[in-house]
């Protein structure tokens, strides 16, 4: 009697643990926040830029961008060829970031470091940027369009 009572109660709790272990699994595949995923997206983006992977980034730039002066998304493609090109190394780090989302879209606001190398006999460069992003999602995928920014003095 006292066997049978415990063998009913392990297969209760056994039967709790797996309900237990398939909320988790079904917690852990349900959709990220829209803010967690485009922090995923810049962090992506800025990963890229920071390994000279200039396609990669340019995954996450829409077909329609607009950046300063005007900038398209192809001139924004050329800036990172020609940094890519001009600097051994690309250093991107990204301060706080600010999410606002209206509508399906959202602005992210942050400062980032820029950092590059020319070499061993040249000396490094940095200038920090405040900059302004304007995303939208994209078959499923969170694109920047409209990024704005401009050099801290």
């Amino acid at each position: 009697m006292e066997k049978a009572k415990t063998l009913q109660t392990f297969r209760r709790l056994a039967g709790t643990g797996w309900l237990l272990l398939a909320l988790a699994a079904l917690a852990a595949c349900a959709r990220d926040t829209p803010e967690a995923a485009l922090r995923a997206q810049l962090q992506r983006m800025q990963t890229a830029a920071s390994e000279r992977k200039t396609s990669d980034f340019m995954e996450g730039v829409a077909d329609d961008f607009v950046g300063n002066e005007g900038m398209d998304r192809a001139a924004l493609h050329n800036l990172m060829r020609a940094q890519v090109l001009g600097n051994s190394t690309i250093g991107v780090t990204i301060g706080p970031v600010e999410f606002e989302e209206k509508s399906g879209q959202a602005t992210l606001r942050f400062t980032a470091l820029l950092t590059g190398s020319q070499g061993r006999f040249i000396p490094d460069s940095a200038q920090t940027y405040s900059i302004t992003t304007g995303w939208r999602l994209e078959d499923g995928e969170w694109r920047v369009y409209y990024a704005q920014w401009k050099p801290n003095s």
